[in-house]
């Protein structure tokens, strides 16, 4: 079995119906993991499941909000009783669908992003931690953004995703006596529908990317692959760490 070899894991992966998440979705099947697929939206899921089958594994749809505590919890009991245990977990739901100036921002939208962003994560590794740790030898990667390090007229995000580097950290240390890594990566700018805007119009990507070293957007699979590293042996000695795959964007601090 090769470091990066995942054959015979169980994951889990949220927000697995487009984007990023498929992409992790895809790369994990792609190296022998079965993988239960978390969004809100069923239809799309069922896509991606079909994708995962024809790759050789199997792929469990699971419907749920994780904006709600009750909802992240069911998702998770039902991945375990889907694929009868968990040794990778992703945490990938999030976005935001907003950019406004702090001054100008209403609470209820602040609410909203921390709900999605950094409350799902928190609730889906709160239902977690007794499977993981009583297991053993699991790994957790929570996606974060760039945006953590600060990110004008999306603050509610920015501060979201923050928390998510802040709860990764403090879960590696909590977690690693059980075997248990827990690592952040930390996508830079990419072309998602989320950002379809930006990297449509040709002045808008411009201007995006002139801080970008690499002068051009990340894919999703840009993504999936170092969260491949993080999930199997190939990471076993690296916890705690957040990963910036950016395109050199935050060492010129152009993120």
């Amino acid at each position: 079995m090769g470091a990066f070899d995942l054959s015979g894991k169980k994951a889990v992966v949220t927000g697995a119906s487009k984007g990023i998440g498929r992409a992790i979705a895809l790369a994990y099947a792609e190296a022998g993991a079965d993988v239960a697929l978390v969004s809100r939206s069923a239809g799309s899921l069922a896509e991606v499941a079909k994708e995962v089958e024809a790759l050789g594994r199997r792929a469990a749809v699971i419907p749920a909000d994780l904006t709600d505590r009750d909802a992240a919890t069911g998702a998770v009991h039902a991945a375990i009783e889907e694929l009868g245990h968990l040794d990778i977990v992703v945490n990938n739901a999030g976005g935001s669908n907003f950019m406004t100036e702090f001054k100008d921002l209403r609470l209820s939208g602040w609410d909203k992003l921390m709900r999605l962003n950094l409350d799902s994560a928190m609730a889906v590794c709160h239902a977690v931690a007794p499977h993981l740790l009583d297991r053993g030898g699991a790994a957790v990667i929570n996606v974060a953004s760039v945006a953590a390090l600060g990110a004008p007229f999306l603050a509610p995000y920015a501060a979201a995703k923050a928390g998510v580097v802040a709860l990764t950290k403090t879960l590696a240390a909590e977690w690693a006596p059980a075997g248990v890594r827990v690592n952040a990566l930390c996508p830079g700018w990419t072309a998602t529908d989320l950002n379809r805007n930006l990297w449509q119009d040709e002045a808008a990507s411009r201007a995006t990317l002139s801080g970008v070293p690499m002068r051009r957007w990340g894919t999703p699979e840009d993504m999936a692959y170092p969260a491949v590293f993080l999930a199997g042996e190939a990471s076993r000695y690296m916890t705690g760490q957040v990963l910036f795959i950016d395109g050199g964007a935050t060492a010129i601090g152009g993120a």
